[in-house]
Order: C-alpha cells, then sequence, then structure tokens
C-alpha cells in the first residue's frame, strides 16, 4: 500500500510540474508578444513622426521651388548677373 500511495503522490507531483510548466510556457509566450507589440508600437510612432518630419520638409522645398522659379528672380539674375537685357525691336525675328 505504501508503494501505491508513493506513486499515486509521484504521479501528482508530475502533473503539478508539468501544470507549472505549461503556465510558465504561456505566461512567457504572453510577455513576448506584449514586448513585440510594445516594439511595433515605438517603430509606427518614430515613422509617423518622419513622415511629419518629411511633410514639413516638402512643403518648405515646394515654397524654395516657387521663390527660385520666381520670374521677377530670375528676370533680376539675368540683368544683374548675366548683363541681359531686353532686345530691341529691331533684333527680333518672327518664324512663321
Amino acid at each position: 500500500m505504501l508503494a501505491a500511495g508513493k506513486k499515486r503522490g509521484g504521479a501528482k507531483l508530475f502533473r503539478l510540474i508539468i501544470i507549472a510548466l505549461m503556465f510558465m510556457a504561456i505566461t512567457l509566450a504572453y510577455v513576448w508578444f506584449r514586448i513585440s507589440i510594445t516594439k511595433i508600437d515605438y517603430r509606427i510612432a518614430e515613422e509617423m513622426h518622419r513622415g511629419d518630419s518629411l511633410l514639413e520638409e516638402n512643403s518648405k522645398l515646394k515654397v524654395e521651388i516657387a521663390t527660385l522659379k520666381s520670374p521677377h528672380r530670375i528676370e533680376s539674375i539675368a540683368k544683374t548677373k548675366l548683363w541681359m537685357c531686353y532686345p530691341e525691336r529691331d533684333q527680333v525675328i518672327f518664324l512663321k
């Protein structure tokens, strides 16, 4: 009878160890999953911030392009730096 009681006690202990290991495995899987989600959330936040920065830079570059393409600016550079001027009437040739 004593041997049967030890076997039952050993089986209960074995079941308890298996249940504890399963619980630990599930807990570790859950923690790993939550850490992964947190890392992804941080990456998403960084990329959104980067996207906002790029949109702001894009707006600034569009303003700069508009400024550089300004006819008044181009005319000013042509006159001052390139010494260009409007042609006289007799210098213009019209093509048909």
